[in-house]
């Protein structure tokens, strides 16, 4: 919370505020479920103004080819009807005095490329999409604007809600968008508040009652003080969606539905993501009225081209060994900030227990940790005091750490952009940065498209990352569970995929990432079982000949309690080998064609 109000620059109306009274509801099955949707009459609501943007001179003398240039050097795109010029300096967008003040004691030089679009459409009072990297300055591109909406409409009165809101998907991002809103609104006295879980209620509801112009929340807990009238929305003419894609990857979509239903219709919506799927565009074409998209970069999943991006193709069981060695190395560096990011809460405080137990630096956090601890780990980070955090994806977006150098991905993620979210954490702003990642046969099935986000970035690639793909499949994000991918120059092969063998494989749940005595490629997905069996099963030799592939099936057979699926993939192989007997189909005992490269001691 800030202080009090000063004389401000108002507009609109001046009638009486609305009451947040009400008594406390019991919480229900389904967050919302006590938020009924308004009927709006717009013809009832109090006129509001939501348009300040005056075109500077210098950026009105712009011709067509001038506006085009500056757009293709900022890598700027815009999609819309009457997008405003952009602007390539602070003092373009005629931002008030005292926020000029702020970003000149930020020693900030020019707006970033999303802000020299940004800031004209969210002045203007127009609707509209932002897509940006992270790192890309969004977070002042939809503040300042809102600072200058907040400081033209009336003041609030109690009982009155906010007039700007900000959701985020995580506490992290909540709490450091809240630092930027106290930073720039001390000029203006505007007030702002974090509500999130995890955190004494108290206090939260005592903001929200004394009133504040700006909230930022997660969608949770704002639902709950919504039900139990502890705030209202009618205030609300200025909604930002802040990383709409990972709010709908953690199944926000519902709460946010609600949440949105109890702001008048006529609002500024402003909507930020990193990525572009389908489940946003929708989320935008019913939020949104008449909107202005604006990208920054290539529209495809891309990383930031400041981070060098190392691949490192191991077993599951070399991890730790490479991990120390590559510590090692980091630890030696003057500026050695490291996130390493891992896939569960376990192996997070596991492998910290682990590297605190040696002697490193090292602290974690994940979402079962508490608030106060989660504060003092970041706090410890920020300063350099534990210069290694060890985090699971709960910190992958929003954590906003200025001089974090490296990045290890230990467990390689579920999908590409949550890859590129991670390794956004180092290289903020114009710096530089390195992403290491362990990439095992288990992520076989993201092979592909990582390829894709290390050619757009003109990374070099591991050749082993290339062989997987080439040779391999990697995966490539086709409809079924499972890619097989048959080698074109084994008749064998050929013959056991026309004879039916990848449809009996696509209907199994097989674990094993590699079926490596078929020169098959199947990725499992989203698939746990005991890595010790896989190994133990990937490791026995190849068969070279009928003998042997029934010796490998059996020992298939023994292990299916531990790796599904073997008992499936026996009966089509059985089958085969019956026919292969009878006088049909190849001869499988030819050595040299079932010999898929030297066999295993």
């Amino acid at each position: 919370m800030r202080g009090s109000f000063m004389d401000r620059d108002r507009g609109g109306f001046h009638g009486s505020g609305f009451n947040s009274g009400g008594s406390r509801f019991p919480k229900f099955g389904n967050p919302g479920e006590r938020l009924r949707k308004k009927r709006w009459d717009l013809s009832e609501l109090p006129k509001f103004e939501k348009n300040f943007y005056a075109e500077h001179p210098e950026v009105a003398r712009m011709t067509p080819h001038d506006m085009e240039e500056l757009r293709r050097k900022k890598e700027i795109t815009c999609r819309g009807n009457n997008c405003p010029k952009p602007i390539y300096a602070f003092h373009q967008a005629n931002f008030p005095q005292y926020v000029i003040d702020v970003l000149v004691d930020q020693r900030f030089k020019e707006p970033t490329p999303i802000q020299c679009q940004g800031f004209p459409l969210a002045l203007s009072g127009r609707d509209m999409v932002g897509i940006a990297q992270t790192g890309s300055g969004k977070t002042l591109a939809y503040l300042l604007p809102a600072m200058v909406h907040i400081n033209h409409q009336p003041y609030l009165e109690r009982g009155d809600g906010p007039i700007c809101l900000v959701l985020a998907p995580t506490r992290e991002l909540a709490q450091q968008v809240q630092q930027v809103a106290d930073d720039y609104g001390k000029s203006s006295r505007l007030k702002s508040t974090c509500i999130y879980g995890g955190a004494p209620k108290g206090p939260q509801i005592r903001d929200l009652e004394r009133g504040v112009e700006i909230c930022i929340a997660t969608p949770g807990r704002l639902i709950d003080f919504l039900e139990a009238g502890k705030t209202n929305l009618r205030r609300c003419t200025y909604l930002v969606l802040d990383e709409a894609d990972r709010m709908l990857d953690m199944g926000f979509e519902p709460q946010i539905r609600k949440i949105v239903d109890q702001i008048r219709p006529d609002r500024q919506t402003l909507m930020w993501s990193a990525t572009w799927p389908k489940e946003v565009r929708q989320l935008a074409e019913d939020f949104l009225r008449d909107y202005v998209q604006i990208n920054v970069g290539n529209l495809e999943l891309s990383a930031n081209h400041n981070i060098l991006q190392i691949v490192d193709v191991c077993q599951e069981s070399e991890k730790d060994h490479k991990l120390i060695q590559l510590m090692e190395e980091i630890m030696a560096e003057k500026e050695n900030k490291t996130i390493i990011f891992v896939e569960t809460k376990r192996r997070c405080d596991e492998l910290t227990r682990r590297m605190r137990r040696d002697g490193w630096p090292a602290m974690c956090i994940h979402g079962d940790k508490s608030q106060q601890e989660r504060d003092w780990v970041l706090n410890e980070f920020r300063s350099g005091k534990a210069p290694i955090l060890i985090a699971t994806d709960v910190a992958s977006r929003g954590l906003d750490v200025e001089d974090i150098k490296f990045v290890i991905n230990y467990d390689y993620p579920n999908s590409s952009e949550d890859y590129v979210h991670r390794i956004g954490r180092t290289a903020r702003s114009t710096n530089k940065g390195t992403a290491y990642t362990f990439f095992t046969p288990g992520n076989l099935k993201q092979a592909r498209e990582l390829v894709k986000v290390l050619e757009e970035a003109r990374q070099t690639i591991n050749p082993k990352l290339m062989q997987l793909v080439d040779h391999r499949g990697g995966g490539g994000g086709g409809r079924s569970r499972y890619r097989i991918i048959p080698s074109n120059n084994n008749p064998v092969l050929k013959w056991l995929h026309e004879e039916g063998l990848k449809l009996s494989l696509e209907k199994c749940q097989f674990c094993l990432p590699s079926v490596t005595y078929l020169g098959h490629v199947v990725s499992a997905e989203g698939v746990l079982t005991d890595p010790r069996k896989l190994e133990a099963v990937a490791s026995w030799p190849r068969p070279r000949n009928v003998t042997e592939l029934r010796s490998f099936l059996g020992f298939c057979s023994y292990y299916r309690r531990f790796v599904g699926g073997f008992a499936k993939i026996a009966q089509p192989l059985n089958k085969l080998l019956q026919k292969e007997d009878a006088g049909e189909g190849p001869k499988a005992s030819d050595r040299s064609s079932l010999a898929l490269g030297p066999r295993k001691a």
